[in-house]
């Protein structure tokens, strides 16, 4: 499993990251200074840092230094939004920089896009009774096969990775299909009615009203 170290000082920010990294399926650990970031990089090995600069003792660019040299790859969110402290942490080797406020979604994509170019993507995921192999693009359930088309496989692995979060049509559109949203749902709406009939998740894919899709795992699906 994928572990990601949080280095954040404010706890609600913390514990909004940890929440939605984990019911995508990360372990996540969280560090309420540099001094314990570091000691956590120290005592374990992580895949991933979500670093946030202001720190008391050791701030985030020191950190960062310290993350590299284990070759733990680095995320800063910060509030120093200026440019000049977006060129320099960029410079100093993190893999991408993102401002406070921020939006939970943009965040977790940008995670998946570090991950992968770094070569420590999740390569498999278990949920709801369902075994997905990413790099293979296959769906299981108990040993079976369930074909899925090439965009209902990206839908599911969008709602795996968003467990709770209401999701916009035109987000699920552009995510999915990468391209802008026009306003039609019903392509949105056919590819979610599909992908609940053929991975037997129609309770778990909630429909929100005036909104779009929610992914609920029931209690007893959760691991």
């Amino acid at each position: 499993m994928i572990k990601i170290l949080i280095v954040e000082d404010e706890e609600p920010i913390a514990n909004l990251v940890r929440m939605n990294l984990k019911n995508a399926g990360y372990e996540c650990r969280v560090a309420a200074s540099g001094v314990e970031g570091a000691d956590c990089l120290e005592q374990e090995a992580f895949d991933l840092c979500i670093l946030d600069i202001m720190l008391p003792g050791i701030d985030g660019y020191e950190l960062l230094d310290y993350a590299k040299s284990l070759s733990v790859p680095v995320i800063f969110l910060t509030a120093k939004g200026e440019t000049n402290d977006k060129v320099r942490g960029l410079r100093l080797g993190a893999e991408d920089y993102i401002t406070k406020p921020f939006e939970i979604l943009e965040l977790m994509a940008r995670v998946d896009a570090v991950l992968r170019r770094c070569h420590k993507a999740e390569t498999e995921l278990d949920v709801c009774g369902l075994h997905i192999n990413i790099p293979s693009r296959r769906v299981t359930r108990d040993g079976r096969e369930i074909e899925l088309t090439y965009k209902e496989f990206d839908l599911l692995l969008l709602f795996v990775r968003n467990q709770g979060v209401a999701l916009y049509r035109d987000l699920i559109y552009e995510r999915v299909w990468d391209s802008p949203y026009m306003g039609d749902s019903r392509t949105v709406d056919l590819h979610v009615q599909r992908l609940r009939k053929k991975a037997g998740l129609q309770r778990e894919i909630e429909a929100v009203y005036k909104v779009g899709y929610r992914f609920m795992p029931l209690p007893e699906d959760k691991e």
